[in-house]
């Protein structure tokens, strides 16, 4: 999301967006001298509110909730919200203003923002200052909208560093497009590509790689890179749930929007299969019995278990970078049992070659 602040210096409200290598501020629109500086904060601060709630339509979509069309539904609710967003611009230059009788507050995130929004220009009182407010309102929306298409050119850019639990083809497809020139993983993926879209692409090419290091060095593909840890720490949990479901007959996107979810959901306080968390934990428990370990060691092993695989801060990125260290995993173990003049590029050139041979439904 995009976050706004006050300059004092300059006496200028100025909005701030990451772009995956650091972040770019821009100006928003000089404030009169009438201004004051709390007025001038309550600006940045409801707009920041605004983004993130506009976001928040984009890393919550009503197609990862369900049908929209069944009322009073999280989906339905979700696309509600989307809609809203017709209805900021009146709330900018119309705001719900206190009356004798009270102040009509929506129920809407979007609504409720934009409203406040309105409410601080009302008081400021300077109809270029709107003017460029109401201009940067449409430029956010703009980019979420880009964003919503897969085109995360300008200030959409943003959508990198945001988590999904939904993908779009056209980025799948170019991450495909960057992975196939470089397996092991360019940095425009981390920079031009949602990381949702980019870890279907990933999983895809992990597969790949592992099938061609456990050929190499004569392991199921399901145990290469837990293999490979023993060259050089990895991380295993992940990169190797994924194989596992991917050699059961699970797509790509399957696999990663579960995981997504997952953590998205943990993030927010909920635990999306509470009977999946309790056979995990159960597991555990069965692992400690069964090898008759001490309390301690059992407490250990309890200590060290997460309820979400991927981190719920940042879901999407986190698992990009597992499969990617994943990818580099196979690589080790390909090195340690191929004798080649340069490793990396026959191993590259037959990831390609198995990717070609057994391509991935990646939908």
């Amino acid at each position: 999301m995009t976050r706004y602040a006050f300059d004092a210096d300059r006496a200028a409200l100025i909005a701030i967006w990451a772009t995956g290598r650091g972040d770019l501020a821009h100006l928003v629109a000089p404030l009169p001298s009438s201004a004051t500086t709390d007025q001038a904060t309550d600006l940045a601060s409801n707009l920041t509110t605004l983004s993130r709630f506009q976001w928040r339509t984009y890393t919550h979509p009503a197609s990862a909730a369900g049908d929209p069309g069944v009322p009073e539904s999280e989906a339905w609710r979700r696309a509600e919200e989307r809609g809203n967003f017709e209805e900021v611009e009146a709330g900018l230059c119309n705001p719900h203003l206190p009356t004798e009788e009270g102040l009509l507050v929506s129920y809407s995130g979007v609504v409720e923002s934009a409203h406040r929004i309105g409410r601080v220009l009302h008081a400021i009182g300077d109809s270029a200052l709107c003017d460029a407010i109401v201009a940067e309102v449409r430029a956010e929306q703009g980019a979420i909208e880009s964003a919503e298409r897969g085109d995360l050119s300008g200030r959409a850019r943003q959508a990198v560093e945001l988590s999904r639990p939904d993908v779009s083809p056209a980025q799948v497809h170019a991450a495909d497009a960057l992975l196939r020139a470089d397996p092991l993983g360019a940095i425009e993926l981390f920079t031009e590509i949602d990381p949702a879209s980019a870890s279907v692409a990933a999983a895809h090419w992990l597969y790949a790689a592992a099938e061609v290091a456990g050929e190499a060095a004569e392991v199921p593909t399901t145990d290469v890179v837990a293999e490979a840890e023993g060259v050089e720490s990895l991380h295993v949990e992940t990169p190797t749930l994924v194989l596992e479901r991917l050699a059961a007959g699970d797509t790509p996107t399957e696999v990663v929007l579960d995981l997504i979810a997952e953590a998205m959901a943990v993030g927010e306080g909920r635990i999306s299969a509470p009977w999946d968390f309790v056979a995990r934990v159960a597991e555990i428990e069965a692992q400690a019995h069964r090898f008759g370990v001490d309390a301690d060691t059992r407490q250990t092993m309890l200590t060290g278990f997460r309820i979400s695989r991927l981190d719920p801060a940042r879901p999407a990125l986190d698992l990009l970078e597992d499969l990617l260290d994943g990818i580099r995993g196979c690589l080790l173990l390909y090195s340690a049992h191929i004798d080649a003049d340069d490793v990396v590029s026959q191993f590259i050139a037959d990831i390609r070659v198995e990717a070609d041979a057994d391509p991935e439904d990646l939908f």
